[in-house]
């Protein structure tokens, strides 16, 4: 009696490029998460975690964005200190900047499916800059909102308090972080990406 047996792709190429962009992507975000300061007009650190949100959401795509930060909170609940300040630990999926944590990977679908126009990445050097900053403006007011709600909930601040203090403060950075995402994007160093 013979036996045969084949060679069995289990899990194709580009899943597994796929996933390792988004652990890559990830342990981005969580860089950034160190370059994190107390801010004197709100209970939430000024971070660059939102720029590693931003870019996750437009080089990804709405799938894979979405999954790197799923990645990214699982491992931060777990221990890694990947959040703010290099904290780390399942408390901070329930403290005072949960909100903004748990809107991350929404975000960051959403960004990646006004950008890419669905759920099927397209070239970058395609999308205009109106597209590409509808994208990260709905974004943006999807973190913010969920931050809000979170320190309303958390910290027991009004809507107005909530709003001024987790929202509207950081509104000069983040525009900021907007025209750095543009000029990455439409820089020739994503040409090698």
């Amino acid at each position: 009696m013979a036996t045969t047996s084949e060679s069995v792709d289990l899990v194709g190429q580009e899943s597994t490029r796929n996933l390792a962009r988004a652990a890559l992507f990830a342990a981005l975000v969580g860089a950034f998460a160190y370059v994190s300061f107390p801010f004197p007009l709100s209970p939430a650190p000024v971070t660059l975690q939102v720029l590693g949100v931003f870019l996750t959401g437009v080089l990804l795509g709405p799938v894979w964005g979405a999954t790197a930060l799923v990645i990214y909170l699982a491992a931060g609940a777990l221990g890694a200190p990947i959040f703010a300040g290099g904290a780390g630990g399942i408390g901070h999926l329930v403290g005072a900047t949960a909100g903004y944590l748990w809107s991350y990977p929404v975000a960051a679908g959403i960004i990646g499916f006004v950008v890419h126009r669905g759920p099927t990445l397209r070239d970058l050097g395609t999308v205009g800059v109106p597209t590409l900053v509808g994208g990260l403006i709905a974004g943006t007011v999807v973190i913010y909102a969920a931050g809000v709600t979170g320190l309303t909930l958390v910290l027991g601040l009004g809507p107005v308090e909530a709003t001024v203090q987790g929202a509207l403060v950081f509104l000069p950075a983040e525009a900021a972080k907007i025209a750095a995402v543009i000029g990455i994007v439409r820089s020739d160093a994503l040409a090698a990406v």
